[in-house]
């Protein structure tokens, strides 16, 4: 596979059309062309292929989404870019970190790279969705970007920073298609037996999506922790309350 089959872009929840085209500019600059739209303004805005230049292309078979999960289902590896740290946005890697550690990934696999919206970024839950985290290193003194100058960065760490790994040094990992099942049916369980607050189980689940994000499950991993839920969920048929309740 081509650079260009391994890397996507996605834009959630962007406002500006013109940015959308800048951002397809960014990308043809670097040889990039699946650009992925969460949730959009309106892309048919003259702004858009205004701003796009010559590269109307990248805009014209950008695929629109209405939700991030979908966005990401074919892709193994998903990269949050964000510019804020916190109690969950501590494992933050730079962009050319991040080129490093996919080039050890097989070499079939899809890396997302989901930018958020311009005044805000990306929710926390949307973080949560995505297995890496990474910021750009800027001066202290103003650290926002532009959306497009974001994006072109990362690409440009792609472009020429990606080496793929000996093939005896490459792992497939589960994909979003299979995580995120998993983690549906983790929470589930979780709840079922008392362990989560039915009030606020995204705090706890945020917890359990970085300790798996940080295992780098494959398959079959996935496959294995799904069937202990499914006999944790048998076995808690008879299930009588919170342990101390």
């Amino acid at each position: 596979m081509e650079l260009k089959d391994k890397v996507c872009i996605v834009l959630v929840g962007t406002q500006s059309p013109g940015n959308i085209g800048m951002v397809c500019r960014a990308m043809k600059n670097m040889g990039l062309y699946d650009l992925r739209l969460v949730n959009p303004c309106r892309v048919d805005h003259p702004d858009a292929p205004m701003f796009a230049v010559s590269a109307k292309d990248v805009l014209e078979s950008a695929k629109i989404f209405t939700s991030l999960e979908d966005a990401l289902a074919d892709c193994e590896y998903s990269v949050a870019t964000t510019r804020r740290h916190g109690k969950y946005r501590n494992e933050i890697s730079t962009p050319s970190d991040i080129v490093k550690r996919f080039a050890t990934c097989s070499a079939t696999s899809r890396v997302g790279l989901v930018f958020g919206r311009e005044d805000s970024g990306l929710t926390t839950d949307e973080v949560a969705i995505c297995r890496w985290q990474s910021t750009i290193p800027t001066a202290d003194e103003y650290g926002s970007l532009n959306l497009s100058q974001a994006v072109l960065i990362f690409c440009y760490e792609f472009l020429m920073g990606y080496t793929p790994a000996a093939p005896s040094e490459l792992r497939e990992l589960a994909g979003t298609k299979s995580l995120e099942p998993f983690y549906d049916h983790l929470e589930r369980t979780l709840l079922r037996i008392g362990y989560l607050n039915p009030q606020n189980p995204d705090h706890m689940m945020r917890t359990m999506r970085r300790i798996f994000a940080r295992a780098e499950l494959d398959e079959r991993e996935v496959s294995s922790l799904r069937g202990m839920l499914s006999q944790i969920d048998w076995a808690a048929a008879e299930f009588k309350g919170k342990k101390g309740k």
